[in-house]
């Protein structure tokens, strides 16, 4: 049976994921077979897996961390949001139907709980340690009677629970004081530790609260984690892009990533803005769209609406002109099929529209089936035209999450991605669409950004164009998330009590 310890917090965004991520590595590098696990996650940041099960992307991170390959058990439910209060429900990597937050909290979560209970039984056997985290609060007295995150799990597994605050926000001392006071008697017990997390300054000065913080509630104060500057860790929620719409100032290349209301697999940008000669900035409205070098338009959980969304923003009008005065338009799965000339969803899948008309800067069309794919790719980019260069690169690894169909309705635009490999199976499939004049490309494979070469190609054609010289690529991005997560363990493992964290967990040789 293995040990257990589950982070909760205070609300969202406070630093649950990063302290469990932290806590996969710590563990790792002791010699411990560590997983993570979290029970269900609301994200439209999702992963596909080796075997085509879909997880949220924070359990990737920890898995990673964790120096293991990610599978479904250890994110058995997810939910991702559609819009109107809806969201596709995924259980154990596999979609089962789109559900209204009623039907879903007072209907279904409970049923989703057995998948929990499999996925934990099975993990129990193979691991020494299990590194658990909750999701949004453990205090919402509304949901509390239908939640399978948070102290359901707790409870089921008597696992001991660190409660983690927020203190950059502001409240991180009443927030855990009424946390606390929120809970049941047996829930109270089982919080075992309190964290204060992203604090900045002296932390000498944190003294008088972090000893009312313990005569208060009884409990101990493990550790103060500062706050951590470019992490380079994924982020799990779209609430991380708020802190990303300003372009940095000097950068010679300027990337806008437009942020749609149901914009997903946001990580997809993450290695671009790492590059030293690059400002990526999200945007949301015509005010921020500036004078980018190249426009990505991201995945979409609802593409119709989001296509909608930028004709009524007069965004798509804006993509448009960048597009016609020869600047570099990309889009990525969802954001691809709203290149295209149609899109049309007969079944609703995504939603109540028929059809909507695209942007029409490629010539294809995108019907939407009610089988997704889920796989990972490998392909091959042969000669894509881009900004008067040519881009070849071998071994792009990738996946793909969809439920359109496209096809292509002009001969004149080629097809530059092939990919040899889906799902571990050798095949031939030619993907992805870019224009004649060569400033306009798309894919369905997310992730393509993080492959070292392919992405420096892209970043020296625009370079080019501006009359600057190329730059040889001196990244591995793989290589680096490693080093991120070693500094993110290194730095929680230097200020939180790792002794009390030993008793609380009833080991002794951590």
């Amino acid at each position: 049976m293995a040990n257990k310890i589950m982070c909760m917090g205070t609300s969202s965004h406070v630093g649950k994921s990063i302290l469990t991520t932290a806590l996969c590595r710590i563990f790792y590098r002791q010699g411990k077979r560590v997983v993570p696990f979290k029970a269900q996650n609301m994200a439209l940041n999702s992963y596909v897996t080796r075997d085509g099960g879909e997880m949220g992307r924070a359990q990737v991170a920890q898995a990673e961390a964790a120096g293991m390959e990610p599978m479904v058990d250890m994110n058995p439910v997810l939910l991702k949001p559609t819009g109107n209060s809806c969201s596709q429900v995924i259980i154990m990597g596999k979609p089962v139907g789109n559900m209204s937050a009623r039907e879903y909290h007072k209907g279904y979560s409970l049923k989703a709980f057995e998948a929990v209970k499999e996925s934990l039984a099975r993990l129990d056997k193979e691991y020494d340690t299990i590194v658990i985290e909750g999701a949004g609060s453990p205090a919402e007295v509304n949901l509390k009677a239908n939640d399978i995150v948070n102290m359901r799990v707790a409870k089921y597994l008597n696992a001991p629970v660190l409660l983690i605050a927020d203190i950059d926000r502001g409240g991180a001392l009443a927030s855990l004081v009424g946390t606390l006071e929120l809970l049941d008697e047996d829930e109270r017990e089982l919080v075992k530790g309190l964290v204060i997390n992203k604090f900045r300054g002296d932390v000498s000065l944190l003294t008088p609260a972090i000893d009312f913080l313990e005569e208060k509630t009884g409990k101990p104060v493990l550790g103060i984690i500062p706050h951590i500057e470019k992490m380079g860790i994924d982020d799990e929620d779209s609430v991380s892009l708020q802190e990303k719409i300003t372009v940095e100032e000097g950068a010679d290349i300027k990337i806008a990533v437009i942020q749609t209301p149901k914009i997903s697999n946001f990580t997809d940008f993450d290695a671009l803005s790492n590059e030293a000669d690059v400002s990526v900035y999200y945007v949301q409205d015509i005010a921020d769209f500036g004078n980018p070098d190249i426009v990505i338009l991201p995945g979409s959980k609802n593409t119709t609406e989001d296509m909608l969304y930028l004709d009524n923003s007069g965004i798509g009008e804006l993509i448009k002109e960048h597009a016609s005065a020869g600047k570099a338009v990309i889009g990525i799965c969802g954001g691809y099929q709203m290149l295209g000339e149609k899109i049309m969803d007969p079944q609703h899948t995504e939603s109540e529209n028929d059809e909507v008309t695209g942007l029409g800067l490629l010539g294809m069309n995108t019907l939407f089936a009610e089988k997704k794919l889920t796989s990972q790719v490998k392909a091959d980019c042969i000669e894509l035209v881009f900004l008067g260069q040519k881009i070849s690169a071998g071994d792009l690894a990738g996946y793909e999450i969809h439920m359109g169909q496209t096809e292509f309705t002009k001969a004149s635009d080629s097809h530059p991605f092939v990919i040899k490999e889906r799902s571990r199976k050798s095949c031939h499939s030619v993907e992805g669409t870019a224009c004649v004049k060569g400033n306009v490309f798309g894919t369905y494979i997310h992730g393509i950004f993080d492959n070292d070469i392919f992405r420096r190609k892209l970043l020296n054609a625009v370079r080019l164009t501006k009359g600057l010289e190329p730059l040889a690529n001196n990244r591995n991005v793989l290589a680096e998330k490693q080093q991120n997560y070693e500094r993110l363990a290194d730095i929680v493992e230097q200020n939180l009590d790792m002794k009390k964290l030993r008793e609380i967990m009833g080991e002794s040789d951590l």
